[in-house]
């Protein structure tokens, strides 16, 4: 250490990257010992998960790109399937068809990004880009489960209230709700994210002096944690199940009258396939929210504790499963459908054949999915079903069926 005119001149401390050898920061330019320590440990952790990145890069990065192959390829045929089939067209596909879309900007705009960031430890695209990927990860994720809440609520309308339901369901308060599940993800979002709302110190993150080049991290603190978790996760899934519960009590017994319909009078298959189609749908959507609960509870959860416990370097490992197996469910929507909606199995057949008619075996429905034995041809003559319950049941009532 040299003195120069009676002070010490302090010989600056330079961190290096361990992949390479690019200078990151000063100490010296860090003034507080709790900001040396936070340096440091981000410093250790981020070479950690350097080398823990160059032990397997190749499968991780195979099967990372397969599961966002699935993703985009599996929902753009859900739009292309609403899009070119009359009979997907209806309220509840509407909601269907903006998670679709959710997926696919998640698996075409996030994915890619994750995908380098995990197999390599690195990034490489600057604070600023790191800020707006993350920023579209938690716009993306919130607009997942959002939806999922208005299908639900669309499904207990069509199931409780199937004569009010072309009154309360309307276009214009569809594209309203849609509008506000947008509005309020890019509010839980961007916005913090880019005011440093999310951050222990309320500062921007990732742009900070003395911040590690080469890492893109999320920080969270208690606040933001809690309140994001609970309005954006916690409290829409406590309403999804309370409405998906009274739904299935209201099928339970629907099914019981289309039992004692069936032995007192076979006038009125039209009503009985259309009561037990929208029962199988929700069914459908019931799965498809199951799916979401196993592929992004573990992430809330651990997101929460997380922020709650103020930990600025999470366990690396259980960080990337978490996370990954959230973005899994952006997959597995598509593949619900198929194999659970007639409707959208058949669409998918016909696009995957480009465009020629498919021969599909048409097997016959059981006693559980019809309630009675329809033959394919008397339902055929019949005025064509429409997919949205109340239409159906106001033609009933006109002598129409």
């Amino acid at each position: 250490m040299k003195v120069v005119h009676g002070e010490e001149e302090k010989t600056p401390v330079i961190l290096y990257n361990g992949l390479r050898k690019r200078k990151l920061f000063h100490l010296e330019s860090i003034t507080t010992l709790h900001d040396k320590e936070r340096m440091w440990g981000e410093h250790l952790h981020d070479l950690d998960e350097k080398n823990m990145c160059r032990n397997t890069p190749i499968p991780l990065a195979v099967t990372l790109s397969v599961l966002i192959f699935v993703t985009i390829s599996g929902n753009i045929l859900v739009c292309l399937a609403v899009y070119a089939t009359r009979s997907l067209r209806n309220v509840t596909n509407c909601f269907i068809v903006s998670l679709a879309i959710t997926d696919f900007l998640l698996g075409a705009l996030v994915l890619p990004f994750s995908t380098l960031y995990q197999v390599t430890g690195d990034w490489p695209l600057g604070a600023h880009f790191c800020n707006i990927y993350i920023s579209l990860d938690v716009m993306l994720c919130t607009a997942s489960i959002l939806n999922l809440f208005a299908i639900s609520l669309d499904r207990y309308f069509a199931v409780t209230a199937p004569l009010r339901y072309p009154m309360l369901v309307l276009p214009w308060r569809v594209a309203v709700i849609l509008a506000a599940i947008w509005l309020v993800s890019v509010g839980v979002s961007f916005v913090p994210i880019h005011l440093g709302w999310n951050t222990q110190d309320l500062s921007v993150q990732n742009i900070r002096k003395g911040d590690v080049a080469g890492n893109c991290r999320f920080e969270l603190n208690p606040t933001y944690a809690v309140v994001d978790a609970f309005a954006t996760f916690y409290l829409p899934l406590v309403a999804m199940c309370w409405s998906y519960h009274r739904v299935f009590r209201i099928a339970r017994m629907q099914a019981k009258r289309i039992i004692s319909i069936r032995r007192g009078s076979t006038s009125m298959p039209g009503v009985t396939q259309l009561t037990l189609r929208e029962h199988k749908a929700t069914v459908t959507l019931a799965v498809v929210l199951g799916a979401f609960v196993i592929c992004w509870f573990p992430y809330f959860t651990f997101f929460t504790i997380m922020g709650i416990r103020n930990e600025e370097n999470p366990p690396r490992t259980a960080q990337s499963i978490v996370l990954w197996l959230g973005y899994t469910n952006s997959a597995l929507n598509p593949v619900i459908y198929a194999m659970l909606n007639r409707d959208f199995r058949s669409a998918y057949t016909k696009l995957l054949c480009g465009g020629r008619r498919c021969t599909e075996s048409r097997t016959k429905m059981t006693t559980m999915e019809m309630g009675l034995k329809i033959e394919p041809d008397s339902v055929h003559n019949r005025v064509e079903l429409l997919p949205t319950t109340c239409v159906m049941l106001q033609d009933i009532e006109n002598g129409k069926s």
